[in-house]
């Protein structure tokens, strides 16, 4: 019998360690904005900060993939925890003595954004030889909820601590990654299979052969397009519902309560995705995602009422983790261990560059067309893709279960331990 997720202590302690960690993180976004208005008063270069860790994870997502196939997952993940704890701690210090400036700012969120980078294909990579085969599809879904449950506590956190004084937010933020760190001290990761690299390691090549293997995976590639348009649209959606909703007059209160719902949504689909996983085909569950937002998200040109949206927001909420749940375990256990790193910088770089893109979609559509129009183009462009996602031979083909063994290798030597395939 399989032992429990619960009882994995290791797991535990990476997944416990890293909920303060992402607590922390959205402490300080939220505080950020709030910080540099304080400061300047200017809403444009409280988004340069914001934007400032949005882009350094983008543009070092491809690198960070390949440095983690090449180094200690563990003594990276220290290392980025490490890091951000001194970055937010050099801030505190610059506002206790009120030096702190807006250049520093977007360094400190800079070098925040690069560490997330770095972590999270680390951890990511790391999972398969955390857990057993079998728990894999639990602990990408408790990962899922740790996600979303850090998102919405701080959210809510730095708000109140700001509001206690300016620095309090980022000594939180501080005190998180000690304990993070101090977590991941006593995880115990296997280390990775020895390789015996013929040839000097080339950072590009590595990107490169990291790029042809999601390329050459149709499964991979398919639900990574997949991610791209739903991230796109749905992003936009997002953005067109939040204007919509001010200009009809819905309070700022219940815009707040309608966006933790979306996360609340988020959280319960988390939890319910193991079941989901075990008891639904791929296909059912991708598919499902789709044909449920082409349901809902025409609903919201009738919905007036912030908790009513909210509630409709947790609906579109709930089966996406599912289905990423089967998506990344099919990922994770195709992919051998020694490019699984860059299989999360690809899929963090895709992801994350239709979420940036969404926003200013949904802002063009605003301003070209009514507010209705604009949810109705939204939820036209997701029906269009739910259309051709439904009839997609690749999708419907999608297995169940992976064999890692038959996986297959990346062509580069170098990259590959004594026996020609991953052992994780």
């Amino acid at each position: 019998m399989t032992t429990l997720l619960s009882r994995n202590r290791d797991y535990r302690l990476l997944w416990g360690g890293q909920v303060i960690s992402e607590t922390g993180f959205s402490t300080s976004m939220i505080a950020f904005p709030l910080l540099v208005l304080a400061v300047t008063g200017s809403a444009a270069q409280s988004g340069l900060v914001l934007g400032a860790v949005a882009i350094a994870q983008l543009a070092a997502g491809l690198p960070a993939g390949a440095l983690v196939d090449r180094w200690n997952r563990k003594k990276i993940m220290l290392a980025c925890e490490a890091v951000q704890g001194l970055a937010a701690a050099a801030l505190v210090a610059a506002l206790w003595w009120g030096v702190a400036n807006v250049a520093m700012m977007i360094a400190v969120a800079a070098v925040m954004g690069l560490c997330r980078a770095l972590f999270e294909p680390a951890e990511e990579a790391s999972l398969p030889r955390l857990v057993t085969v079998d728990q894999v599809p639990s602990a990408v879904a408790m990962n899922a909820a740790r996600s979303s449950a850090g998102q919405l506590s701080g959210t809510a956190l730095g708000g109140f601590l700001f509001a206690l004084g300016r620095m309090v937010p980022f000594v939180f933020d501080v005190i998180a990654h000690v304990l993070a760190f101090a977590a991941l001290l006593f995880v115990r990761l296997p280390p990775k299979p020895v390789e015996h690299r013929t040839a000097t390691p080339h950072l590009g090549r590595e990107i490169v052969a990291g790029l042809r293997w999601v390329w050459r995976q149709p499964h991979v590639r398919i639900t990574a397009v997949c991610a791209i348009c739903l991230n796109l649209f749905f992003s936009a959606y997002y953005l067109v519902i939040i204007v919509l909703a001010d200009s009809r007059g819905v309070p700022a209160g219940e815009i707040g309560v309608m966006a933790a719902m979306l996360g609340g949504g988020g959280i319960l689909g988390a939890l319910a995705a193991p079941y989901l996983h075990r008891k639904l085909s791929p296909y059912v569950l991708i598919i499902s995602v789709f044909w449920a937002l082409t349901v809902l998200t025409p609903l919201a040109v009738f919905v007036h009422n912030g908790y009513l949206m909210g509630l409709l927001f947790a609906a579109m909420a709930f089966l996406p983790p599912a289905a990423n749940t089967t998506i990344s375990t099919y990922q994770l256990l195709l992919t051998p261990d020694a490019m699984r790193g860059r299989l999360g910088g690809v899929m963090g770089v895709t992801g994350g560059l239709a979420a940036a893109a969404g926003p200013a979609l949904g802002g063009w559509l605003v301003d070209a067309v009514p507010g209705g129009t604009a949810v109705l183009v939204c939820a036209g462009a997701i029906a269009v893709v739910t259309l051709l996602a439904t009839f997609n031979p690749t999708l419907r083909r999608f297995p169940r279960r992976v064999d890692e063994t038959t996986a297959d290798l990346p062509e580069e030597p170098e990259m590959l331990d004594t026996k020609g395939k991953s052992n994780g």
